[in-house]
């Protein structure tokens, strides 16, 4: 039988947000990865964005994607402490936390978000 491997992304995902959304109002800060650009964004409970940050938004940038996705985290956390954000919930979504996902993640918890 072959397995279908967007469900198999879509189950994740869900049963990953489900957990992490059980009980608290706090904004959630989703990643999306593609093989060559990292974003990330924090969003309110109703799906307002409050901050976002893309590797697509990033003019004359020289470094390889571990460096983008660095470079990503420490804008979006700037923009989070502009819109006076201290706590969020991350969300990887369908990702492992590993590679430029946990690059990112380090780099927003630098900058002073909390989660």
């Amino acid at each position: 039988m072959i397995q279908n491997t967007l469900t198999s992304k879509a189950k994740r995902q869900h049963r990953v947000r489900a957990k992490l959304l059980a009980g608290t109002n706090l904004p959630r800060l989703t990643v999306l990865r593609s093989n060559q650009h990292i974003g990330a964004q924090i969003i309110r409970k109703d799906g307002h964005v409050l901050a976002a940050a893309t590797s697509q938004t990033l003019k004359n940038f020289k470094g390889n994607k571990m460096e983008q996705a660095k470079e990503i985290g420490t804008l979006l956390g700037k923009a989070a402490k502009e819109a006076k954000i201290e706590n969020v919930i991350f969300d990887r979504g369908s990702y492992r936390f590993h590679g430029r996902v946990k690059i990112l993640a380090e780099s927003v918890r630098e900058s002073g978000i909390k989660f």
